[in-house]
């Protein structure tokens, strides 16, 4: 019971001192080039089918493997059949790459490329050439090297030991592109911003800071996109205009959100989650939250007015005859310190929230992971 009070206390003077620093904590300023990207500047998926050979006896033996084999010897003027080339050395895979914007011809990108049939591992196979096509069917990067995989396979007959996987490998920089990708981010001397997370009250955030550097250039079309005109003065160069709109600093805002993960036992809280009165009973743990509004009477002679302040009691009990008490609070926050003190685990905290927010009493998104 002491080692309960002494935490009550110490709750009580973290709500006092903490609360004022909250808010700045929640809403740190940051860069409009970390809320939001250029419309029309993306990357590209790239995909192609290949043939890793050299593998020491890991490869597959699939018909689709011995057919690309026989293919690749038939196209250096070679004729034979699958049987003179049945071997374990070859692998069929799939090449994937991103096409980075502005990544111009002649330039490298990574590959990724993983088994497609039965191999065991790719360790210190080579593809060979593979063309990477885009959705559109058109190829834009050829794909060539040695395959680097970040494990190994080892055993015999009666046994094998596997560390990581190793029927996935990398080729840094094995792909040489061969196709532009042209970016249209200027449309009619307008530039669109996609916010990553779209909020409107971000949006007009973002349209401010740029109007007051700028005018009125900006306007937010909706909650993920803010419309900008370039001033006259940037037409012939609009990539200054945006790298210079990056830089300005915005305070976002975004929804109140407590994530839970079952699997861990993880709990994430926004600082805007509040709870409204409830009382939950979960196995032998009692949570109360209560409000009790205090009529506050200005001084004599005042000039100050009558008014109703909100004054919200968190309590938790477990057992009989323990109690952690906090001060008015009505955040997740410090409702789950409240069970922290006495010991509550992850999980009961997640099955008491997920209960409130059925409830109707949690004030935000409850995100089940």
């Amino acid at each position: 019971m002491r080692r309960l009070v002494i935490a009550s206390i110490v709750f009580m003077s973290a709500a006092l001192f903490a609360v004022p620093f909250a808010s700045a904590a929640v809403h740190p300023t940051v860069r409009i080039k970390e809320l939001a990207h250029v419309e029309g500047v993306r990357s590209n998926q790239l995909t192609g089918l290949g043939l890793v050979v050299g593998l020491q006896g890991t490869g597959d033996r699939s018909q689709l493997a011995l057919r690309m084999m026989r293919n690749m010897v038939t196209s250096f003027g070679i004729s034979t059949d699958e049987k003179m080339i049945r071997s374990r050395n070859a692998a069929v895979v799939t090449a994937t790459a991103q096409l980075s914007p502005f990544v111009r011809q002649g330039q490298t990108v990574d590959v990724v490329v993983s088994a497609m049939g039965d191999a065991k591992s790719l360790e210190g196979g080579v593809l060979l050439q593979t063309p990477l096509q885009a959705a559109d069917g058109k190829v834009y990067a050829v794909a060539q090297g040695p395959v680097t995989v970040g494990g190994f396979v080892a055993g015999g007959a009666a046994a094998r030991v596997t560390k990581n996987v190793t029927t996935t490998g990398r080729i840094p920089g094995g792909a040489i592109v061969e196709r532009d990708v042209s970016m249209d981010f200027v449309q009619s001397n307008w530039i669109s911003l996609l916010l990553e997370e779209p909020d409107f009250t971000t949006a007009q955030r973002i349209a401010n800071a740029i109007n007051e550097r700028y005018g009125g250039v900006a306007r937010p079309a909706d909650a993920g996109r803010v419309e900008v005109a370039v001033p006259p003065r940037y037409v012939t160069n609009p990539t200054a205009f945006i790298a210079q709109v990056e830089q300005l600093e915005v305070t976002p805002d975004v929804p109140g959100r407590v994530v839970v993960n079952e699997r861990t036992g993880t709990v994430v809280m926004g600082g805007q989650v509040g709870i409204s009165a409830v009382t939950v009973a979960h196995g032998n743990l009692t949570v109360r939250v209560v409000e009790a509004p205090e009529v506050v009477q200005p001084e004599p002679f005042g000039t100050g007015v009558t008014a109703v302040v909100p004054r919200t009691g968190v309590a938790v009990t477990e057992g009989a005859g323990q109690l952690v008490s906090l001060p008015a609070s009505s955040t997740v926050d410090e409702l789950v310190k409240a069970m922290n003190a006495i010991g509550a685990t992850p999980r009961d905290i997640i099955t008491i929230l997920q209960a409130i927010d059925q409830a109707g009493a949690l004030h935000g998104e409850l995100v089940v992971m």
